[in-house]
């Protein structure tokens, strides 16, 4: 039973089960979706994800929560934390936030308001020092979003990430500091 970790005006961020798989292969598992995080993924990829997810939420008590729309239920897509564990980066362990939106919810809020709870969430409940975002340049979308919510660019934290190729690299990396958040 999916539990629900966070709510904003519009929209309630949840753990996953297994009956969020079909939603997610067909929402989120798009090639314009993934245009900038790699291949589509098979129903068992997408098992494995939920599995991974769940573990982290048992870990760490966050995790990337799925995302619904209040107002009909419809899953948006996911926003939350997790920690770094990412290969070629000195940020293993740090709490990273990170987001994915089906095509239709794009340019409509949903994104910043669900990073915005999360970030939130990462300094005033799970004692974060610093938060960090991954994108690569091409994503002006999700960097743009970084900056919007204050995250500082940080190219002496990039890197070359071995599991993309290098159309997917490098790695650019934001921060937010819990004091510049807090600010």
């Amino acid at each position: 039973m999916a539990e629900t970790i966070l709510e904003t005006d519009r929209l309630r961020l949840r753990t996953w089960d297994e009956a969020d798989i079909d939603p997610y292969l067909a929402h989120l598992n798009t090639p314009a979706v993934l245009r900038w995080l790699g291949p589509l993924q098979t129903r068992d990829g997408v098992a494995a994800v939920i599995a991974r997810v769940n573990a982290c939420q048992a870990e760490h008590g966050h995790c990337f929560w799925l995302i619904e729309r209040k107002a009909d239920g419809a899953l948006l897509g996911f926003c939350g934390l997790k920690r770094v564990n990412a290969s070629g980066t000195g940020l293993t362990g740090e709490f990273e936030i990170g987001w994915r939106l089906r095509e239709d919810g794009w340019g409509r809020g949903y994104a910043r308001e669900a990073a915005t709870a999360s970030m939130t969430r990462a300094f005033s409940v799970h004692g974060a020092p610093r938060v960090v975002a991954f994108t690569v340049q091409g994503n002006a979308a999700s960097w743009g979003l970084m900056e919007r919510l204050g995250m500082v660019r940080r190219a002496d934290l990039d890197f070359i990430d071995p599991a993309y190729g290098a159309d997917l690299n490098p790695t650019i990396v934001y921060v937010m500091e819990k004091d510049q958040w807090t600010a």
